[in-house]
Formats: structure tokens, C-alpha cells, sequence
């Protein structure tokens, strides 16, 4: 089998369709639809393409490698650099499940997870009552809005959320204006104000859910490593799930100083690429969880390879989910082979429409756990709709 050609789509979703001579089709994603790096992922998409024309798609091994060792950036290049690289090595995967007529998750050695425990994610945007009436992501500030919207998805069967209680700024603000600034930063100092109203919305999520509802906050690196473990010192008496990304990874050693600080376990991964990227934190062994992001880390055949890693070191996998239909199916079929899987993320994004006709199929937790796709290759292909409205660059 030899891949023939590569379509590339910059549309809701930042996609790949792989095609091969034996007619069968495998689908990728490049996870940088969010934040503001679409259009170069896209482009790097179309870089790599070019590269893997000719190869056999059953050779994941082989066209990482000849991306990563091949193209001089696939050595610490980032992750524009891996987000193309794991798009197509998904689509190959994809393939491979299609070709032999299996899901992936059995090409990677079998469930170790028979269904899959979710968590509703972002809340401070929102859930179903809010998100579906207007068919767009809202911004809460007051405490109470916390209560409510913890409510909202226990009622839909979820025993675990996550909240980020920094991102709102203490005042509304137009939505574009806080999402402009990727969020309310707080570093150096935490004013007293700022710290009790964070605190507030996580003690309101707390009541709501009760004792054994599970709690992840989530910073989105809006704070330094002095008011992350002011901030983490302050929610111990919340039983806090774990504390993702209090700061920003890219200096590992920071964390030893909020690991020190407060008893919290804390999680990273999103931002950190390949098991070079991760290697530190398993070393320094400062994190519980580890969420690497499958379509920015360089596909199955890394996040695979990162998860084993982490195992070693007792740590937790929840892999980052913040993307497409692909996205999701992709990181389902790797978390159902995992023993250290702890927990999938369903960010509340999905309940959007755009996300629901992205997909051949949709699929979505019930009573809080994902049954895991049985289709052939990750079970799930992009939409004929979303192709059809996506910008399109076919690489032959």
C-alpha cells in the first residue's frame, strides 16, 4: 500500500484525509484550530505531505521517524512542527484500522479500559443550559453561576469537572477582550480580592457537586509559579482532583516550587511535545497527571509512547481533548489501551454545532463514561458538510 495523495482542510478544524492506491482513506488533525497558529499548522501540514507521498501508511514508525530525523524542525522544532506530524500519523493509523478491519485500539494491544470515565471541562464557559440557548461559550464571574453550571452537568451524568476560577477577571469584561488576553493573569502579586473571588467559585462548584464530586482547576498558565502555590495553598480545603497547568511548562523546575508550597497534585501537558518534552517532569517526578495533547504531540504513535513512559513513573495519563471530532475518536481509541488512563476530558466546546456536524457520527458520553468507537481505524472520518465549507489544498 503507498499513499498516493494528501488533502489538507483549514476549516472549523485544522484536518487531513491520507489517501492510498488500495483506495482506503485515513483522517488526521493538527490540534491548533485555538489560539492563533491555524493557518501555520495548515501550511505545515502541506510541508510534510509533500514528504510521505510514495510510503507505505502500515509504517508509522518509518514516517515519524523520517519526519522527525528528515526535516531538521522535527528535532525540537515545536508545535506547528508536531501538531503536523501527529495529523498525519493519526490519518496512517486510521488507515491501518481500516485496512485490517479493527479499531486501533486493538492494533495497540487491546482494551485495558472497557468504558472510559469523562469530566465535563471549562465550565467557567459554561455547559449545556447556557451553551446550547445561544449556540456559543459564555464567560461566568459570579460565584453563583459556578453553583449552576455544576448542577448542570451533574444532571448529565458527570461525577468530575473542571473549572478554570482565574480566567474571569473580578469584573465583566466583553468576551473578545478577556479572550484577547488568553485570560486574567495574575503573577507576582495575588491581591486579596482576586484570590477570594477564585477561591469563592471553586467553593461554590464544591457545594454544588458535594463531597464526592471530583475537581480538576484548570489555570491555562495565566498565573507564575509565586500565586500558583498561593492560589494552590488556598484550595486545599476543596480536595482538588488535580491543578493543571498552574504555570507555564516550560521551565519544569517552577513547578518543584508550587509542589512545595501546597499539597495540590499537579498536572501539565498540554503545552509540552513529545517524550522530550515530557521527560523532566517524569524525572523530577512533580507531576500526578500528565495530558499530553495527541494532536500536538505527534500523533498515536508518540502519545503511546509518552503514556508508557509515564507509567513507569506511577504517573496518570488524561490526555488534552481541546479539538475536532478527530480529535476525540483519536485520543478514545489510545486511552481505551492505557493502564494508567485516568479520566477523558469533554470539553464543553463539543456541545457546539459546529463540532456535532464536523463528524460522520457524533459521540458523546453517557452517564459520565464514553463507550469506546468499534469501528474500523479511530471510527470517525470528517463530514462531507465540513469538508465541503473547509479551505482545501489536495499535495499529490
Amino acid at each position: 500500500m503507498k499513499i498516493t495523495s494528501v488533502e489538507c482542510y483549514l476549516g472549523n478544524f485544522i484536518t487531513v484525509k491520507v489517501n492510498t492506491d488500495e483506495g482506503i482513506s485515513g483522517f488526521g488533525e493538527a490540534g491548533l484550530a485555538y489560539g492563533n497558529s491555524w493557518e501555520a499548522a495548515f501550511g505545515q501540514c502541506q510541508d510534510f505531505a509533500k514528504l510521505v507521498i510514495g510510503m507505505d501508511p502500515f509504517n508509522t514508525e518509518e514516517i515519524w521517524e523520517h519526519l522527525h530525523r528528515h526535516t531538521f524542525w522535527g528535532m525540537g522544532g515545536g508545535v506547528v512542527i508536531t501538531s503536523a506530524m501527529a495529523a498525519i500519523d493519526t490519518a496512517c493509523w486510521d488507515i491501518k484500522g481500516k485496512a485490517l478491519g479493527l479499531p486501533v485500539y486493538k492494533l495497540l494491544g487491546g482494551k485495558t479500559n472497557k468504558k472510559l470515565r469523562a469530566y465535563a471541562s471549562q465550565l467557567q464557559f459554561g455547559w449545556r443550559k447556557i451553551i446550547q440557548a445561544k449556540d456559543s461559550l459564555d464567560l461566568l464571574y459570579d460565584p453563583k453561576d459556578y453553583y449552576d453550571v455544576v448542577k448542570d452537568a451533574v444532571a448529565d451524568g458527570y461525577d468530575a469537572v473542571k473549572i478554570d476560577p482565574v480566567f474571569a477577571p473580578l469584573k465583566p469584561k466583553p468576551f473578545g477582550e478577556v479572550f484577547a488576553t488568553q485570560g486574567n493573569q495574575i503573577r507576582g502579586c495575588y491581591r486579596e480580592h482576586d484570590l477570594k473571588r477564585s477561591v469563592e467559585r471553586i467553593a461554590a462548584a464544591r457545594e454544588a457537586g458535594g463531597d464526592d464530586l471530583d475537581i480538576i482547576v484548570e489555570i491555562h498558565s495565566l498565573l507564575d509559579a509565586n500565586t500558583a502555590a498561593i492560589l494552590g495553598k488556598a484550595l486545599e480545603p476543596y480536595r482538588i482532583m488535580y491543578y493543571e497547568e498552574p504555570t507555564m511548562p516550560c521551565n519544569p523546575g517552577v513547578f518543584n516550587h508550587i509542589k512545595q508550597r501546597c499539597s495540590l497534585p499537579l498536572a501539565t501537558g498540554e503545552r509540552s511535545y513529545t517524550r522530550w518534552g515530557f521527560r523532566q517532569f517524569f524525572e523530577d517526578r512533580t507531576l500526578d497527571i500528565i495530558q499530553p495533547d495527541l494532536c500536538n504531540t505527534g500523533g498515536i504513535t508518540e502519545t503511546k509512547k509518552i503514556c508508557d513512559m509515564a507509567q513507569v513513573y506511577d504517573v496518570g495519563v488524561q490526555i488534552h481533548v481541546c479539538g475536532g471530532p478527530i480529535a476525540t475518536a483519536a485520543a478514545l481509541q489510545v486511552e481505551a489501551t492505557i493502564p494508567n488512563f485516568v479520566i477523558h476530558e469533554e470539553h464543553n466546546a463539543n456541545l457546539l454545532t459546529k463540532f456535532k456536524n464536523a463528524g460522520k457520527y457524533f459521540y458523546e458520553p453517557k452517564d459520565g463514561f464514553y463507550e469506546v468507537p468499534e469501528l474500523p481505524g479511530i471510527g470517525q472520518e470528517m463530514s462531507e458538510e465540513e469538508m465541503a465549507t473547509a479551505r482545501k489544498v489536495v499535495i499529490k
